[in-house]
């Protein structure tokens, strides 16, 4: 199914029904609402300009009674390279179908990522940077980011930068602890930093001051 064809979209949920007929045109309003999104449809619709990324792909190995089974291991990252991504693993026999799970799974979890000009030493204004300092876990993997002037980059691992680059944050410091070469966790470390991001609670005017859109 193209996902991006209307027309062959039959909404199974009153969400559905609302995007399709166009009484929710933007995904922030169902971020706000707390709605849950059980259609890919919303998300394609909605964002129709997410890109992948492939994080990792990893064999996975098992014992059963009826012997050794293997399957595919696949962790995929979603963005719009301007304020949403979302993070998703799939597991199937063959990496084709284990990639199309992680796909799926990665845009149930697109997340907003709240963006501002969070360094003392920058006055901007602009969406480039995280505005607050968070840390976020996953398993041993502990990773803090940390707002960080214009024009600094991505100081953070390859897999963050995947992130960062996708989720539209320019500019960024970090802090790891825990086996961050173990990607699994230190993609979802990074993923679970960007969603606390939207639970630091400010001001209007500190947000505002931040660089962060009220």
């Amino acid at each position: 199914m193209n996902y991006n064809n209307k027309e062959e979209w039959e909404p199974k949920t009153k969400l559905g029904h609302m995007v399709k007929e166009g009484t929710i045109t933007d995904i922030d309003e169902i971020f706000e609402k707390g709605l849950p999104i059980m259609e890919l449809e919303i998300v394609d619709t909605l964002l129709p300009d997410l890109e992948e990324e492939v994080m990792d792909v990893n064999l996975v190995q098992r014992m059963h009674k009826s012997g050794r089974k293997v399957n595919f291991r696949v962790i995929v990252a979603v963005g719009n390279k301007d304020g949403y991504v979302g993070l998703g693993q799939g597991k199937a026999k063959e990496v084709g179908p284990a990639i199309r799970k992680a796909v799926d799974d990665a845009k149930f979890n697109i997340i907003k990522v709240r963006r501002g000009c969070g360094d003392w030493g920058c006055v901007c204004g602009k969406q480039h940077t995280v505005p607050f300092k968070v840390t976020g876990k996953s398993g041993s993997v502990r990773v803090t980011l940390i707002p960080a002037p214009g024009g600094v980059g991505l100081s953070i691992g390859d897999v963050g930068k995947t992130l960062m680059k996708l989720g539209g944050v320019d500019d960024v410091w970090s802090q790891t602890m825990g086996q961050t070469q173990t990607t699994v966790n230190f993609a979802f470390a990074v993923f679970d930093a960007l969603k606390q991001l939207t639970k630091v609670k400010a001001s209007q005017k500190a947000l505002k001051n931040l660089g962060v859109p009220v």
